[in-house]
């Protein structure tokens, strides 16, 4: 098949490239904005092995912008969409950024997909998350339960999915959606969890924990999320949600445990700050409908954690370039204050 990877330079984007040229003999067309998240460097692995780089083209664009998606649809035999603005924390400070990439992004792919259908055949796979179900008390979430996005980052999550279905059925458009759990590995951007946590105590600064730190998320290898999404792009039913859980509830307390442990680092170096607005504390998600189709999380979550925090130990160069540009004026932003009124965690 010929693909186009809207997103496809970011974190789960990129490994889905990465994996999915060394699986298949695919061509596929990467449209990404290259913003603070997007990295030419995360698709490194492709572009400069000789033996598979002419199945790559990439072009910077902004799948907000007709005039930059249209002329890479006309013979694609499938669009997958992983742009989105990624961080609950950054929509909190700046919200309309998430609904451009988000909803008006997604309306901007969909028509030019339904122009493609209109002539052969083509599938809209939407990558979504599970922040959607919002906070969930006790249980699983499985598809078919009501969405209550809770951040207007998982808002608008939730309104470009819904809009995806809605072409499924308003306009027959072969549309799938999947929601991926936590997501972590080597080359996400230091803003989450996991790689700030890491990055930061390389470096012995303080480790920022909101609250308690109590915290639950499902975590989801990136390897794991990547196939999860290439075998419903292949096998899943049009018109339907999948989600893709990792299994693995830990908590922010735990996660920073491990980190420190592998590190060698002390604990006196997490502070607990004050929260952010509305924090979820926690997720989870079944899996029956993925599981049904061939998949299931396979990278045990121990081994996924020590293998990623040995990744940014070993890569400080691809880590640090991604920290510069506008980084220090977002982390003072987001941790200055919460850091001046931080107590000993």
């Amino acid at each position: 098949m010929k693909l186009l990877v809207t997103g496809g330079a970011g974190f789960i984007g990129s490994a889905f490239v990465r994996r999915r040229i060394a699986a298949t003999d695919d061509t596929i067309v990467v449209l990404d904005k290259l913003t603070y998240a997007g990295n030419l460097a995360n698709l490194a692995p492709v572009s400069d092995d000789p033996r598979v780089a002419h199945r790559l083209e990439f072009v910077r664009g902004d799948i907000a912008e007709p005039d930059d998606v249209r002329p890479l649809v006309g013979d694609v035999d499938a669009i997958l969409n992983f742009a989105a603005e990624s961080h609950v924390d950054r929509s909190i400070l700046d919200a309309e950024a998430f609904l451009r990439t988000g909803v008006i992004g997604v309306h901007v792919l969909l028509e030019a997909a339904r122009e493609r259908a209109a002539k052969a055949p083509i599938r809209f796979l939407q990558v979504s998350t599970d922040e959607v179900y919002g906070d969930i008390k006790e249980g699983r979430s499985v598809e078919a339960d009501p969405i209550a996005p809770r951040s207007p980052y998982a808002a608008a999550k939730a309104a470009g999915e819904v809009l995806a279905r809605s072409y499924h059925s308003t306009f027959g458009l072969d549309v799938v959606v999947t929601r991926g759990a936590n997501t972590f590995g080597p080359y996400q951007y230091p803003e989450k969890l996991i790689p700030l946590f890491v990055t930061n105590a390389l470096d012995d600064h303080e480790l920022p924990m909101y609250g308690d730190g109590l915290q639950e998320r499902d975590w989801l290898h990136v390897d794991d999320h990547a196939d999860g999404i290439g075998l419903v792009l292949d096998r899943g039913e049009p018109g339907a949600v999948y989600n893709l859980p990792g299994g693995s509830g830990r908590t922010n307390r735990a996660i920073t445990t491990v980190i420190l442990e592998t590190l060698g680092k002390p604990w006196s170096l997490v502070r607990s700050v004050p929260d952010r607005p509305g924090h979820d504390r926690r997720y989870a998600m079944a899996g029956g409908a993925c599981e049904a189709l061939g998949w299931t999380a396979k990278v045990p979550f121990e081994d996924g954690l020590v293998e990623t925090v040995h990744w940014y130990r070993d890569n400080r160069p691809w880590w640090e370039a991604a920290r510069s540009g506008e980084w220090d004026a977002y982390y003072e932003r987001q941790y200055g204050q919460r850091l001046s009124e931080s107590v000993s965690a």
